[in-house]
C-alpha cells in the first residue's frame, strides 16, 4: 500500500510538473501578443498614448555643434595658386529643436504639423563666444562665380572690385550662421538664414491607427507626396519617417529609411550593432558608405549628380548638389571631412582628417518600441569655386574646388529620468511576464523530470523485489 501511494505521489508530482511546464510555455505566446498588444496601442500617435506624448513634445534636448574650416592661407590662394590650407575650429553649440510642434490636425489615420525652427546659443558647451572670428570663404563670390554665367563674369568682377569684396572673408561665427549684410549684393545672407521664427514643413505623416507598421511615414512633406528637386522619380521619393522614431519590434535585418529636408532626400541605415543606453538595449543603425557613391559605384545615386563638370562626370564620390532645394544657393553637402569621399575632395584643400567614429551618422533604436533614443547627425556644408579668366581673385585657381565651410553634428541622447521611466513602464513588465514564464516553464519541467524518474526508480525497485 505505501508503495502505491509513493508511486501514486510522484505520478501526480509529475503530471503536476508537466501542467505547470504547459502552463508557462502556453503563456509564452499569450505574454507575448499581450505585450505585442500593448506596444502597438502606446505607438499610435494619437491624444493618450506614450508615442503622442513624446510625439508633439520636444523631447530630449536637441543640439547642433559646429566645426568651421578656418583658412590659414587665404593670400597664398589668391594670390599664388597655393592649395588651402584650413583648421579645424569648434565646437560652437546651439539648442535647437527646443519648440513642440505647431498647427497639429488630424484626419482618420494622419496627423499634419509645422516643425518651428530656433537656436539658443550655449556658451558651456562651445570653445569661444559666438562673436569669434573665422576666415572662410566668401559665400556672395562663391555664389556668384556659380550662378552666374562665364559670359557675365566681368559683371561679377566690377562688382568684386566696387565693393572691395575677395575670394575670402573675416566674420564672426554667429555671422556666418545666421546672417550678416554683404557689401557686393547689398544683401542678407548667411548658412542657415533665415532660421529662427522659420518652419520646416508642414509634414504630413501616418498616425498607424489603421496600419501601426506605418506609424511616423511621412506621407507628404509641403503637402507633396514627392520632391521636386530632382529629375527622377526615384529620387524624388518621400520614403519612411523623420528619423525621431519608427514601427515597433523593429527588425534589425531590414534597413530603417527617413527623410532629411536638411540634405532634400530620404535615405536609409543599416544595422552595425547592438548596444546598452542607460540599462536599455538599442539596436545602432548608420548610414553606409555608398549613400554618396558615385553612381558607377551605386547607380541608384544617378540622379543625384546634377553637375557633371563639377563632379568630374560623375565619378566624384562623396558629394551632393542640393542647390534645387535651397534657393539656388550653390551647396554641396557631404559628410565631415569628405568621409567616405573621392580622395581628390581632400587633396585640394589640406587639413582634413576623416574618421567614421567622429563624422558617421548613426541612430540609436530601442527595437520594441521603435524609439530613437539617441543620435547624431553629422553633416558637411561646402561651397564651390573654380578657374576664371576675367575675376580677378579667381585667375591663379587651376581647378574646380568643393571648398568645405562647416560641419555640424545634431545630437540627442535619452536622459536618465526618461531612461527609468522607460524601464519602469515597459521592460519592468515585460521582464516580470519573461521571468513568471520561464520560472513556471523551469519549475514544471523540473518537477516532472524529477517526479517521473524517481517514480521509474521506485517501480523498478518494486518489481525486482528489493522494496517491500
Amino acid at each position: 500500500m505505501g508503495c502505491c501511494n509513493r508511486e501514486c505521489g510522484l505520478i501526480a508530482g509529475a503530471v503536476f510538473g508537466a501542467l505547470l511546464a504547459v502552463l508557462g510555455g502556453v503563456l509564452i505566446p499569450v505574454g507575448n501578443s499581450i505585450i505585442e498588444g500593448t506596444v502597438h496601442k502606446e505607438a499610435v500617435i494619437m491624444d493618450g498614448t506614450t508615442a503622442y506624448d513624446n510625439w508633439v513634445s520636444t523631447g530630449a534636448s536637441v543640439y547642433r555643434q559646429f566645426w568651421f574650416f578656418d583658412v590659414q592661407n587665404p593670400v597664398e590662394i589668391v594670390e599664388n595658386g597655393a592649395t588651402p590650407v584650413v583648421k579645424e575650429r569648434g565646437p560652437y553649440t546651439y539648442k535647437t529643436r527646443y519648440l513642440p510642434k505647431e498647427n497639429i490636425t488630424f484626419s482618420n489615420f494622419t496627423a499634419t504639423f509645422l516643425l518651428p525652427l530656433g537656436a539658443i546659443f550655449e556658451p558651456s558647451m562651445s570653445v569661444g563666444p559666438e562673436e569669434d572670428k573665422v576666415t572662410t570663404l566668401n559665400l556672395i563670390v562663391a555664389g556668384a562665380y556659380s550662378l552666374i554665367p562665364p559670359p557675365l563674369h566681368g559683371m561679377v568682377e566690377r562688382m568684386i572690385q566696387s565693393s572691395n569684396s575677395s575670394l575670402f572673408q573675416r566674420r564672426s561665427v554667429k555671422e556666418l550662421l545666421w546672417g550678416y549684410h554683404d557689401p557686393m549684393m547689398n544683401t542678407t545672407t548667411g548658412l542657415f538664414s533665415p532660421y529662427n521664427g522659420t518652419y520646416d514643413g508642414p509634414y504630413t505623416v501616418f498616425t498607424g491607427k489603421y496600419d501601426i507598421s506605418k506609424v511616423g511615414k511621412i506621407q507628404k512633406w509641403r503637402g507633396k507626396e514627392s520632391l521636386t528637386f530632382w529629375d527622377d522619380p526615384y529620387c524624388n521619393m518621400i520614403n519612411g519617417t523623420d528619423a525621431s522614431s519608427f514601427a515597433p519590434f523593429v527588425d534589425k535585418k531590414k534597413p530603417l529609411y527617413f527623410f532629411s529636408s536638411d540634405i532634400c532626400r530620404s535615405v536609409s541605415a543599416s544595422y552595425e550593432e547592438s548596444l546598452h543606453l542607460r540599462g536599455i538595449e538599442v539596436y545602432r543603425f548608420t548610414l553606409q558608405p555608398n549613400t554618396l557613391a558615385a553612381p558607377n559605384i551605386n547607380p541608384d545615386n544617378q540622379c543625384y549628380c546634377r553637375d557633371s563638370k563639377v563632379t568630374k562626370n560623375c565619378t566624384m564620390a562623396g558629394v551632393l548638389d542640393i542647390s534645387s532645394c535651397q534657393d539656388n544657393k550653390p551647396i554641396y553637402i557631404s559628410l565631415p571631412h569628405f568621409l567616405y569621399g573621392s580622395p581628390s575632395l581632400r587633396e585640394s584643400v589640406l587639413g582634413l582628417n576623416p574618421s567614421q567614429a567622429h563624422h558617421d551618422t548613426f541612430m540609436d533604436v530601442e527595437p520594441i518600441t521603435g524609439f530613437t533614443l539617441r543620435f547624431a547627425k553629422r553633416i558637411q556644408v561646402n561651397m564651390m569655386y573654380g578657374p576664371s579668366k576675367v575675376i580677378t581673385v579667381l585667375k591663379k585657381v587651376k581647378d574646380y574646388t568643393i571648398f568645405p565651410i562647416v560641419w555640424l553634428n545634431e545630437t540627442a541622447a535619452l536622459d536618465e529620468e526618461t531612461a527609468n521611466m522607460f524601464k519602469k513602464e515597459l521592460f519592468s513588465r515585460v521582464e516580470m511576464l519573461e521571468m513568471v514564464q520561464l520560472s513556471l516553464l523551469g519549475i514544471g519541467v523540473s518537477m516532472f523530470v524529477l517526479c517521473f524518474s524517481m517514480y521509474c526508480v521506485v517501480r523498478s525497485r518494486r518489481n525486482s523485489g528489493k522494496i517491500v
